[in-house]
Parts: structure tokens; sequence; C-alpha cells
């Protein structure tokens, strides 16, 4: 799938930033089947790019993502018996070397927060609203969210937001830690802009994308396995150009320019 071929987002590239935003505005881009295949067909792209340093997803409109298309109605959470059917109908932004900053201009219900907590970084509205409602629908909440969740903020937490289906302004969400920035709604896109320039211009492309993964295999590893794992990457970034090229813009008192890329030089597993 090609950028030429997307209806429910757009993709466009802002010097080191994939921007990807969702694109169903006079339906509060509410999540369908293509808007997924559209989404990971982006992050895709950006993975593959070295150009493209740091992405970030919003909503056009006034909503982030207002959750699954219910216009089926009943039909919405019907069983499926489709082989491929999966919890995580978008490719997890944990899978995407690059940083993923969720700039949630507006509210972000159900599957839309669910993709949200899937990112680095979040940048939330002051007003909006936010939650996984789905068990005052009669399913689960999806996109890993009883693994992600209590990682994120505890179990304590997580049985609140999962269990209760209660939904909380951007205040509350950045006080139970769930969120980076909290600023007015007009402002998410920007303030997310200038955290992802922050992250493509001071911050070494290659060492942050093993950073990412090294911080969300965390969860899965012993710190005997993490130190290994640990030192055998911290040795694989030292003495490249990078290296070099970090403590030389430090010393000589201007940017970095970072050369490493993502694609050719990722360490082995």
């Amino acid at each position: 799938m090609v950028s030429e071929d997307f209806q429910h987002i757009e993709f466009d590239q802002l010097g080191h930033v994939g921007l990807i935003r969702l694109n169903r505005p006079d339906a509060m881009n509410a999540f369908t089947g293509r808007m997924g295949a559209e989404w990971s067909a982006a992050y895709e792209a950006c993975d593959r790019n070295d150009e493209i340093r740091v992405v970030v997803v919003t909503g056009n409109g006034r909503a982030f993502c207002a959750g699954a298309d219910m216009s089926g109605g009943a039909d919405t959470f019907a069983s499926s018996d489709l082989d491929d059917f999966s919890t995580c109908p978008v490719k997890p932004a944990w899978d995407v070397r690059k940083p993923v900053i969720a700039a949630m201009n507006g509210h972000a219900i159900g599957l839309g927060f669910s993709l949200a907590l899937q990112c680095d970084f979040r940048v939330v509205a002051r007003q909006a609203k936010y939650g996984l409602l789905q068990v005052r629908r009669g399913v689960l909440a999806d996109a890993c969210m009883h693994w992600l969740l209590p990682r994120l903020v505890g179990q304590a937490t997580a049985s609140e937001i999962l269990l209760l289906g209660r939904t909380y302004d951007g205040g509350q969400l950045f006080a139970k830690g769930l969120a980076n920035n909290v600023v007015e709604g007009s402002e998410v896109l920007q303030t997310a802009l200038e955290l992802a320039d922050e992250l493509a211009t001071q911050c070494a492309p290659l060492v942050s994308a093993m950073a990412k993964r090294l911080v969300w295999e965390s969860a899965e590893m012993s710190v005997t396995e993490m130190e290994a794992r640990e030192t055998c990457w911290l040795q694989h970034s030292m003495g490249k150009g990078d290296a070099i090229e970090g403590g030389t813009a430090f010393v000589e008192r201007r940017a970095p320019r970072w050369s490493a890329s993502v694609s050719k030089e990722w360490p082995a597993d």
C-alpha cells in the first residue's frame, strides 16, 4: 500500500518527522479496517525510511480517534470467525524502531485510546475525554492493554481503568502518569512536533531506536539478560561515527550531525 492509496489517513514527511493524520473527521476518526491497514503501512514506511527519525500520530478535526466505528450498532462487536482477527489491528507502535508520539488533539476512546497508549510519548488535550469504555459495551479492551497498562501505571490504576471503564480528561490522564504533556487542544500538535524536533535533532537516531527497543523488551527480561543485551548494544554504538560526532558537537557547542542508519546498522539480536 502506498500513500496515494490512503483514504482514512494522511501521511506526510516533515523533515525528519513522519506525520500520520487519522482522516475521518466527520466520524470523529472512528476506527475502520481500512484505517488500520493504512496506519500499519505508514508505520512500516517510517520504520524503513532512515530520513524519518520520529513519528507523530494525530487526528484531523476535533477528535484523535473515537474508537471502533459503531455505525453497525449491535453488529459492531459480533463474534468474529476470521482467521486473521487480532486484538492488535494496527502494527503495534512498540514494533516501530523510531520513537512514536501520540498527539491526542481530542477525544480518544476505546481502541483509539489503546492505540495511543502503545506509543512512546503522549501529548493530551486538557478538556478532551479519554478512556477504555469496552467493559461498558460488553467486550474486553484491546491492543494488549491488559499487558501494557499494568506496566505503565501499576496494577491498581490499570484495574481502575480497565474494570471500571471510566473517562478521564487530559489533566487526570497526566496525573495518572499516562501523558507527557497536557495542553490546550489547539496546542497539542505543535507541542508534539516540538518534542519530535528535539528527538530528531538532539538525539542520535540509531541509539534512540536501540534504547526504545531495550525499554520495551525490558518487561520480559531479567536484569541479567538486560545486562548482557545492554552491554552488547552499548559496544555496538561505541566507536561509531555518531559516538564521535556527539562528543565533538558538544565540545564545539553546535548541533550534532547524525549519520548512523537504523536500517543498515541495526545490531544483531
